[in-house]
């Protein structure tokens, strides 16, 4: 049941987290869009948007952009919904009801803000790091669905060209026709469709205020839905190419989000992008542009200026806002309608980068998936005496290990501060003696016999690694109950677990000398001693002239507490770093025996605690 659980976690955490542009670039991109449109078209917003408050004056803002807002808002303007469309709901239904009714989304706006403040004040890559660490740990406690929502689809990412001579045209099609995967155009366009026949509609349709308003909501509603996944295409990571495994789709996108990509729109504008939480002013304004020709076609269908036969379309005659959901679902389905509004759009994007193959971008990995590894480290412990009642002298004890590693590397599911580590290993340790003397303030001596308290010895090592969700292994606790009667329920321990846990202190933390995160409670080492066929002996003293030569056995315990990174490497499939840990345990004796059959008793052997330091070299090779 263990090993069948780690795996299960496996593939839930590899549900990687890649929307592209964080809340505040895409609520950033809207206001640009909307801010730039003619003054004719902002008339017609305008006056949509006071329709759309009716009976929602409190939760609204009067303005359909709020550019004043900042921490703490009250309210929600437009220019939010796009955000909260794809990240924090599935469907343009899903949208509405949680901008209108639901509390959490106003912390989630909260978050937002500060994390702009957070990015904009960032003077290096360290801050900027942790300000994505600290409001992603904040919206996964805000939005419980924040890590896993659209996680199993590539609804995000542009599809990859199939070849270099794909026109315009067919590259649309093969976005858009029935059976298509989930991919960022054919979910813009999808729900852009539905709002222009609903525009269309409440222009040409005789209907009461209240009717009008509520099909004015749905389409504003299916039209932000749909503009969140048209400034997706825009960010670097989103467009180099969707295909591989997770490790491979999370390693490229985030390497070109950071570092950028030059691409050319499909009518011919050359342009360098960046993608999530990079941001640039010209970032957005390329994205506004297309947003803003949307949202012309949208404002021209709600004036009357374009007819459109949306009595043909039945998923755009209901007054609700589209139901279709990009979390559940990952293809797109039929739909008869005509769309040749969506070229004056769709050729505004950038060409995605093509296939597997000949002229492929660059691939990076990610830390996910299985890997096997090998591990040696030093490691040196002061020790509070020794196994004997009376040894109670302080001393210190190195020594080094060897270790083979199998595990799932999940580093950075949601953001760089994230440790899913999984992993069990084992190997061999040999210990130096202990620099305590065993006889200690006693005079005994003897010449074939160690002076260390403890002399030096070997054990097999055991060690496992897994993180938690509020109590050390409890995603194991759990998984058997959960996995069966509430998967949705463990999915969302898991990555909590992975992203610092409820309280998410052992989330770690980037600084300009390395990374440091807390992990007690996340691993556990095990040394047998006194197992091989040299079995350990020690000299236990008893009185001032006398003692015992004794065989044992005993198990020791150890707790890393803090571990701290100088530097990590990590190519195509092997990475290497350095580490250290500062680690409390605890030695356990057991199995004590005479060596020689003296009759004397055995004397009672205590527990010996200690605190250490391992310096350790890690080294996996990913499949």
């Amino acid at each position: 049941m263990l090993f069948k659980s780690l795996f299960i976690l496996l593939l839930i955490l590899c549900w990687n987290k890649s929307n592209a542009w964080v809340y505040p670039e895409h609520r950033e991109i809207a206001l640009i869009a909307i801010s730039e449109l003619p003054t004719e078209y902002r008339v017609v917003l305008d006056k949509l948007w006071s329709a759309a408050r009716t009976g929602y004056e409190s939760r609204l803002t009067a303005s359909v952009i709020d550019t004043a807002q900042s921490t703490k808002p009250t309210q929600l303007d437009y220019a939010a919904w796009f955000a909260i469309g794809g990240d924090h709901s599935c469907s343009p239904e899903e949208l509405l009801n949680i901008v209108l009714k639901s509390d959490w989304i106003l912390k989630v706006a909260d978050i937002a803000a500060q994390l702009k403040i957070d990015i904009r004040n960032s003077k290096n890559n360290v801050q900027h790091i942790n300000a994505i660490r600290e409001s992603d740990i904040r919206l996964q406690r805000a939005d419980e669905e924040y890590a896993t929502r659209a996680g199993a689809n590539n609804v995000h990412f542009l599809l990859a060209r199939p070849g270099v001579n794909t026109t315009a045209i067919e590259y649309a099609q093969a976005c858009l026709s029935s059976g298509a995967p989930l991919n960022a155009l054919g979910a813009y366009s999808w729900f852009h469709i539905s709002a222009m026949n609903k525009a269309a509609r409440c222009a040409n349709a005789s209907l009461s205020p209240e009717q009008k308003s509520a099909l004015i909501l749905s389409a504003l509603a299916d039209e932000a839905f749909g503009l969140h996944f048209l400034e997706d295409a825009f960010a670097a990571g989103h467009i180099a190419g969707t295909w591989g495994n997770a490790s491979l789709r999370k390693g490229t996108h985030d390497y070109y989000n950071e570092k950028g990509l030059e691409v050319v729109t499909w009518e011919g504008k050359r342009m360098i992008v960046l993608g999530d939480a990079y941001m640039r002013l010209e970032d957005a304004e390329n994205a506004a542009s297309a947003v803003k020709i949307s949202l012309e076609q949208l404002l021209n269908a709600a004036s009357g200026k374009t007819i459109l036969d949306y009595s043909k379309d039945s998923v755009s005659l209901t007054d609700q806002p589209d139901s279709f959901s990009v979390c559940r679902n990952n293809f797109l389905p039929g739909r008869d309608v005509k769309v040749n509004f969506l070229k004056e759009v769709l050729i505004t994007t950038p060409v995605p980068g093509l296939a597997t193959g000949a002229g492929e971008h660059p691939r990076f990995r990610a830390e996910l998936g299985t890997f096997f590894g090998i591990s040696t480290s030093l490691n040196v412990a002061e020790i509070a005496g020794g196994f004997g009642e009376q040894q109670n002298q302080n001393g210190a004890v190195g020594g080094i290990e060897t270790n083979f590693r199998w595990g799932f590397g999940l580093d950075g599911v949601l953001n760089q501060a994230g440790d899913g580590l999984v992993y069990i290993q084992a190997g061999w340790r040999l210990d130096g003696s202990s620099t305590n003397p065993f006889s200690d303030p006693y005079p005994l001596t003897n010449p074939n016999i160690s002076f260390s308290a403890i002399p030096g010895r070997s054990a097999y090592n055991l060690r496992m690694r897994l993180p938690f969700w509020l109590i050390p292994g409890d995603l194991i606790l759990a998984a058997p109950i959960l996995l069966f009667l509430s998967p949705g329920t463990f999915t969302k321990m898991a990555v909590i677990a992975a992203n610092g846990g409820l309280i998410p202190w052992q989330s770690g933390i980037t600084t300009s000398i390395g990374r440091f995160q807390f992990v007690l409670g996340r691993e556990i080492g095990v040394s047998l001693y006194g197992l091989s066929k040299d079995k350990n002996q020690i000299f236990i003293p008893v009185s001032s002239a006398h003692g015992t030569l004794l065989r044992y056995k005993s198990t020791q315990l150890d707790f890393p507490i803090l571990e701290y990174r100088p530097f990590r490497t990590f190519s195509l499939d092997q990475s290497s770093s350095l580490e250290f840990q500062i680690y409390t345990g605890v030695d356990i004796p057991y199995g004590a025996e005479t060596v020689q059959n003296t009759g004397d008793p055995i004397p009672p052997l205590k527990k010996v605690w200690q605190i250490g330091l391992r310096i350790m070299f890690d080294w996996r090779r990913y499949y």
